[in-house]
């Protein structure tokens, strides 16, 4: 029997309308002649869902019996025997109830499935096996009905049905996923659009991912190797050597470009086995590899470009990112072209980025002014005249005639010429002496004497000497000029850098200290400051502590110089006073008289970076000073304005209370209390704000942390402002794990979010007031139909002396809402402010949970989880 194919339609979230898509598809192939049945569905009260549920066969369903309690699940022997075209089966992923053929759906479905039966299905992102563990983190709901991730990908169609997050967040608000009663807690919990966003992204990687895979399958069955952009992939070639870093973070940007861009490592290895030169800088690499998403493959090849290219070509890759060799420019020259030539040349149509590195060019230093020429090339010189002088001498001597007298001078000029072009001085002078004696002898009649028979020879030869001096001269200077220039231009790269590193942000006195080691060549520099080193550049002990392999640069801020603080050598070669507050040591060579100039030069950098480190740190511990002036000014000035009118008032009516020159009615005595009693009161709330909000800000909030039942704060909290069912909708669960809080500070805080609800709630609409758990926490909702208050605005509710942007002045010092976060934040919880489902305000107070999250009972999800 042919077998049935399986169609799933994945979601991101409940709500988006999968169930909904599956009917609708149930119809249209209805409406072509195919004989389509419902197997199961759930509409959980969806009215739309329902609606197209009409028309349609829904067969039977089969009654289990558990503990008493009669559930309902697909019938499959009835779905077998009815057999019909199409089965619509809603939630692959649901656990059937004890008792029934399978334990999971999806296995009911392999079995319509082997019948021949096409099943069209839905399940959600959230129910994948290999995801649980990540939709818990983003949405702190464990899972527990899951579903292999190899059912979902042996489906022939995998189809996601899409819904923007703010779209769906607006479906529930209206009602159409949840009943009213259970829409303000998906919102504040599993409906976050914060939530949904990441949910979305999590689904359509997931099928991006196997259609990946779809497309690889195609391109290995069809022999296709040209690579097909769908999507980037950065193939990055890993030698085991210290530019691997660079290399991978560069492929990670490239591959980041992108949307869905893929980051590939790949290292080639000999198929002897032999371990790599590198093996601890290769797993270091692989774990950043790893660590910025990517994935790390080993390739054996003995043609390492051939090899990483064919690579590159079965990943599909459409970047390759190689490093810049470093190989001496001399060993390239004579080895011919190297691996970044040929790979590029072999690369076709992937494209190529070589990426330069601080190990192709080696440290950057400054050349020394010791001598013009280098030693190696004055040993290159006398190289050249020992090996071309009697190699010359013999061709002359083998071709010698009488008339060949002046070649064979001018051919020993040629010499002496290229010996001073490549050696300088005192090679040159060498081969000039070395060739005269052997012009004279071998080529100059008598032969085979030292003899100058000829005073017009001897000044020939004398000549001879100060031709080769000068030449000498002349690629003497010029090389010392060359060197001057390159010293130059060197000392205007390092303090480019140095100006370049604190533009960019970062530390200028440890850039100041780690280009110094580097461009004079040290082994250490360390920066030290009343015994104390304050920055430290090289050294083994400076790497360790900077956890990096190589030339690391470490700083040390606060570190006594200790015999835990080793110093090699143990005496500094140069020490450098830097103004009056510290001094420079620098381990390595003397420095020259030149260097020690441009020492000074960074002596005075460093200490001006000193200085404005310390005006920094001043600035900084001035900072909360001023913020505190600020907040006495706008104390004292709301303090004028707000204080005034209670204590006039009150003032007023004891004055006219003690008046002996009136005499007042009952009722006008009564009247006069009652507004002193009532500005007395306003005083007394004004003043204990006042000393609350003090408190917040030196941070001498007293807080006594314990479990505490929000019942019996919010009741209490309702009859201290006399509020009565009309004003107020309660939902409360009775079975709400109670919460790691204070309660007197939770009660006001209370009190405060629930009188600016009130303010601001239309005349006969009630304030709600709900509580629910989500994960490890409980949230308390307060909310109002009021106007709300813009998303750019939330924040400034909280700050002190704010009123609506300080535009009603007849409503208190505006403190309410910033005691009410800094009371709930004083008790490690949060205080938030978001919308409320048809317009309003709702203040969401989050605070730990006390006890473990509760399991689940029977098919129920717990509070703050979400079904179909």
């Amino acid at each position: 029997m042919k077998r049935g194919r399986l169609r799933v339609l994945l979601g991101a979230a409940p709500g988006v309308g999968k169930t909904y898509s599956m009917l609708d598809e149930g119809r249209r192939l209805q409406d072509e002649g195919r004989d389509v049945a419902v197997a199961i569905v759930e509409t959980h009260g969806r009215a739309a869902t329902a609606r197209m549920v009409e028309g349609l066969e829904v067969l039977p369903r089969s009654t289990v019996a558990h503990r008493g309690i009669e559930l309902t699940e697909l019938d499959l022997a009835g779905v077998l025997a009815r057999h019909p075209d199409v089965a619509l089966v809603d939630e692959l992923a649901h656990t059937n109830a004890p008792g029934s053929l399978h334990a999971k759906r999806y296995q009911d479905v392999e079995d319509l499935l082997a019948a021949g039966i096409d099943v069209i299905s839905t399940v959600n992102i959230q129910h994948i096996e290999s995801l649980g563990d990540v939709v818990q983190q983003i949405t702190g709901v464990p899972q527990r009905e899951t579903l292999p991730d190899a059912v979902l990908r042996g489906a022939d169609q995998v189809e996601v049905i899409d819904l923007a997050p703010q779209a769906l967040r607006d479906r529930l608000a209206e009602g159409n996923v949840y009943p009213a009663a259970r829409i303000d807690a998906a919102l504040s919990n599993y409906f976050r659009l914060g939530n949904l966003t990441a949910l979305r992204e999590l689904a359509l990687l997931w099928l991006a991912d196997e259609v990946d895979t779809a497309l690889q399958s195609y391109r290995a069955e069809h022999g296709i190797s040209n690579k097909w952009e769908a999507r980037e992939r950065v193939v990055v070639a890993l030698t085991g050597g210290p530019e691997g870093e660079t290399l991978i973070r560069r492929g990670a940007r490239i591959a980041a470009r992108s949307a869905g861009g893929e980051l590939i490592a790949a290292h080639v290895i000999s198929p002897d086995g032999l371990a790599t030169p590198h093996p601890g800088a290769l797993a270091a690499q692989r774990a950043l590899v790893e660590e910025l998403g990517g994935s790390y493959h080993q390739v054996v090849g003995d043609d390492v470009p051939r090899a990483l290219v064919e690579f590159a070509r079965a990943a599909n890759a459409t970047q390759l990112v190689i490093g810049v060799s470093r190989r001496p420019r001399l060993a390239a020259a004579l080895s011919g072209p190297g691996i970044g030539a040929t790979i590029t040349r072999e690369s076709g149509d992937i494209d190529v980025h070589i990426v330069t590195h601080s190990a192709a060019g080696g440290t950057f230093a400054l050349p020394r002014l010791g001598g013009s020429l280098t030693a190696r090339r004055r040993l290159a010189g006398f190289a050249l005249a020992l090996a071309g002088g009697p190699l010359l001498t013999w061709l002359l001597v083998t071709f010698r005639s009488e008339e060949s007298i002046t070649s064979d001078v001018l051919s020993y000029q040629l010499l002496v010429v290229v010996v001073a072009l490549v050696g300088g001085v005192w090679p040159a002078l060498f081969a000039a002496l070395l060739s005269g004696l052997t012009l004279d002898y071998f080529l100059v009649q008598p032969l085979y004497t030292i003899t100058v028979a000829e005073p017009l020879h001897l000044f020939a030869l004398s000549l001879y000497l100060v031709n080769a001096m000068l030449v000498s001269y002349v690629v003497d200077q010029a090389a010392r000029r060359t060197r001057t220039a390159r010293r130059a231009a060197a000392e205007s790269e390092l303090l480019a850098t140095v100006a370049g590193s604190v533009l960019r942000g970062e530390d200028a006195v440890q850039a100041l200290v780690t280009r110094t080691r580097e461009a004079f060549g040290l082994s250490r520099v360390r920066l030290l400051a009343d015994g104390v080193v304050l920055v430290e550049a090289g050294g083994a002990d400076a790497q360790d502590a900077a956890g990096v392999a190589g030339a690391g640069v470490a700083a040390v801020a606060g570190t006594p110089v200790t015999s835990a603080t080793p110093a090699t050598p143990a005496t500094p070669a140069t020490t450098v006073p830097i103004g009056s507050r510290a001094s420079l040591e620098l381990y390595g060579p003397d420095l020259a008289a030149s260097e020690r100039r441009l020492l000074s030069v960074i002596a005075s950098q460093i200490d001006a970076a000193l200085e404005h480190r310390d005006l920094a740190q001043t600035a900084s511990e001035i900072g909360p000073l001023a913020e505190a002036d600020r907040m006495r000014s706008a104390l004292l000035a709301a303090v004028g304005h707000d204080l005034r009118r209670p204590l006039a008032a009150a003032t007023t009516a004891i004055s006219g209370l003690r008046a002996t020159d009136i005499t007042l009615a009952d009722t006008d005595r009564t009247e006069l209390l009652a507004t002193a009693g009532e500005s007395l009161d306003t005083l007394a709330s004004l003043v204990t704000n006042l000393l609350d909000v003090s408190r917040l800000q030196a941070g001498a909030l007293a807080v006594s942390l314990g479990p505490v039942d929000l019942a019996d704060v919010v009741l209490p909290a309702l009859d201290e402002l006399g509020l009565g069912p009309d004003a107020v909708e309660l939902d409360l669960p009775a079975d709400l794990a109670p919460v790691l809080a204070d309660p007197g500070l939770l009660q006001r805080a209370v009190v405060n979010l629930l009188s600016n609800a009130l303010r601001f709630s239309p005349a006969g609409t009630p304030t709600r007031v709900s509580a629910s758990r989500f994960a490890d926490t409980v949230q308390l909702r307060i909310m109002d139909r009021g106007p709300g208050i813009p998303a750019d605005r939330r924040g400034d509710v909280f700050v002190p002396f704010q009123r609506l942007g300080d535009t009603d002045n007849s409503t208190g010092l505006g403190l309410g809402l910033a005691l009410s976060k800094g009371f709930v934040e004083g008790m490690g919880g949060t205080l938030e402010a978001d919308d409320t489902p048809g317009g309003g305000l709702t203040m969401v107070i989050t605070l730990p949970a006390v006890g473990p999250t509760p399991p689940p009972a029977g098919a129920s999800p717990p509070s703050g989880e979400v079904t179909e």
